[in-house]
């Protein structure tokens, strides 16, 4: 009876490791193609990196920046093609490119190395990062920034794993309390 339940709460354990597991993922670890900082249009591609080191120093973030503040965004020009063109970057405050406030601009210019750097302050609430190539076509590139906001989502995520393995846990306790083995071993210690 004691083997059964140790092997019973093995196995959740290692469910629930499983499912831990499974929800841990890292920006860097990814492909350019699967990665959610790319964007993509045609063949040319540009990738965000935000930073706050004032706050976390090896930390990068992508839409998700959890405090306000200082913040360095940095974008990576994938494709030589971009870097021959001129580039600019502007962020607002908001999601509306029309009616919100431009918080930083940086004039179309050109990049030969690959990197646009910029920075600019922060508070609580939604940013739109807008790049733009003045090529031929012309290219608009959008990063919708959360700073310091709840991901609900991203919480919900996070606590599945721990929730599915208590709810097995909880099943097992009581097929446990109520089979007719652990019945009979009580009525034979009586």
């Amino acid at each position: 009876m004691v083997r059964q339940v140790t092997q019973a709460c093995a196995t959740i354990l290692v469910l629930i490791a499983t499912l831990q597991a499974g929800a841990a993922g890292a920006h860097g670890k990814v492909s350019l193609e699967e990665d959610s900082c790319v964007r993509r249009i045609g063949d040319s591609m540009v990738h965000l990196s935000a930073y706050q080191p004032q706050f976390e120093p090896s930390a990068q973030y992508c839409t998700e920046i959890p405090k306000g503040g200082d913040t360095y965004l940095v974008v990576d020009l994938v494709d030589q093609a971009l870097r021959d063109m001129p580039i600019g970057m502007r962020v607002i405050r908001g999601t509306n490119e029309a009616e919100d406030e431009t918080v930083t601009y940086l004039r179309p210019s050109y990049h030969p190395d690959g990197v646009i750097q910029g920075e600019t302050s922060l508070d609580q609430g939604l940013y739109t990062v807008i790049i733009t190539a003045e090529g031929q076509p012309p290219l608009r590139y959008q990063y919708p920034l959360r700073v310091q906001m709840i991901n609900y989502a991203q919480i919900f995520r996070t606590a599945v794993g721990p929730l599915i393995g208590l709810l097995v846990l909880i099943l097992i306790a009581y097929k446990l309390v109520k089979s007719k083995r652990l019945q009979r071993w009580r009525d034979s210690r009586r």
